[in-house]
């Protein structure tokens, strides 16, 4: 099952709308990248963790 990282369910100064989908591993990566760099926070193994946790199973579309 695919996962999804959203910004839109965390309140920023920012107001991002990024989401992310993919493979958990290559979500919690590159969301944690994401926070680091565009949101000013730590990388760190519980920046990971907070991450992996507010993962969402992607809702699929269908055609």
């Amino acid at each position: 099952m695919r996962k999804t990282a959203d910004c839109r369910e965390f309140p920023s100064e920012t107001n991002c709308t990024l989401a992310i989908s993919g493979e958990e591993e290559e979500v919690v990566r590159a969301a944690s990248e994401h926070a680091v760099s565009v949101h000013g926070h730590s990388d760190s193994p519980e920046l990971r963790k907070m991450v992996r946790e507010s993962l969402r199973d992607e809702i699929p579309q269908h055609a």
